[in-house]
C-alpha cells in the first residue's frame, strides 16, 4: 500500500543525499553528486569544506548544495557558526543545516538557544536554514520548546538528528515536530533511514525532507548499513 502511495520520484525529491563522515574524500563527494543528479534528489548535504566542489558539480541543476555548520556538536560560538554559514553560502551553499545548542537547551536557557539560532539565521540571509534539534538528547517538552522557537524565528526547517549522537529520527519525534511547527515550516527526518519502508513512514509521519546516505538504496528498493 505504501509503495503505491509514494513513487520513486516523489521519495527521491525529498532526499538530501548526505555524506558527513570525516574520512570522506574527493572521489566520494563526486560520486554523491553523480548519484544525486541521476536520481533527482533534493540536495547534496556535506561539510562546508566540500561546498565549492559540490556547487561546481551541481551548477545548473535543480539539485541544491547544502552545508552543515556548527556540526555535529552545536557547541561553537554562535558568531563562529554564523560566519561558517556565511562563508559556505559565499562558496555556493543554497541551504544550511545548523545544530541547536543542546547543552543550553538541557539547561533550559532558551533565551541563549534563541539568540544562537537567530544569529545564524541572520548570517544566512535569504538562504533556507534548517535547525537540528538532536532529538535523542531532549525530552518531549524540550523538543516542543525548541520547535516553538524555530517557528517563531521563521526558520525553513526543523530537523531531528545529526546522525552522530545516540539515536536518529523516530516517527514519534517527526509527528511531534510537525504538530508544533504546523504546515508552513519543513520537517527533516535524519539518522537511521536506510530503506524505502522507513523513508515512506517518515514522510507519512509529517517529514517533507529526508537526510540520509542510503538514498540510492531507498529509491532502488534496497537497504543499507549506513547510520545516516
Amino acid at each position: 500500500m505504501r509503495s503505491e502511495t509514494f513513487s520513486n520520484a516523489a521519495i527521491a525529491a525529498a532526499i538530501d543525499h548526505t555524506l558527513l563522515k570525516p574520512e570522506a574524500r574527493a572521489a566520494d563527494i563526486d560520486r554523491l553528486c553523480v548519484e544525486a543528479l541521476e536520481h533527482g534528489f533534493a540536495a547534496v548535504c556535506v561539510n562546508s569544506l566540500w561546498v565549492p566542489r559540490v556547487a561546481a558539480r551541481l551548477n545548473g541543476s535543480p539539485v541544491k548544495t547544502c552545508s552543515v555548520v556548527g556540526f555535529p556538536l552545536g557547541a561553537s560560538l554562535p558568531a563562529a557558526t554564523a560566519a561558517e554559514a556565511s562563508m559556505a553560502i559565499a562558496a555556493g551553499a543554497q541551504e544550511i543545516d545548523m545544530v541547536l545548542s543542546v547543552g543550553e537547551a538541557l539547561d533550559g536557557d532558551w533565551d541563549a538557544v534563541r539568540r544562537g539560532i537567530a544569529e545564524v539565521l541572520q548570517g544566512c540571509g535569504a538562504i533556507p536554514l534548517k535547525v537540528i534539534l538532536e532529538t535523542c538528547l531532549l525530552d518531549d517538552a524540550q523538543k516542543r520548546r525548541a520547535c516553538e522557537i524555530c517557528r517563531e524565528l521563521g526558520v525553513a526547517f526543523v530537523k531531528t538528528s545529526t546522525g552522530f549522537s545516540t539515536g536518529g529520527a523516530t516517527l514519534e519525534d517527526v509527528a511531534l515536530m510537525r504538530e508544533v511547527v504546523g504546515p508552513d515550516i519543513g520537517v527533516k527526518a535524519s539518522g537511521g533511514i536506510r530503506d524505502r519502508e522507513s523513508a515512506i513512514a517518515m514522510l507519512e509521519a509529517g517529514a517533507n525532507r529526508l537526510g540520509c546516505s542510503a538514498g540510492v538504496a531507498i529509491v532502488s528498493g534496497g537497504d543499507a548499513d549506513s547510520d545516516y
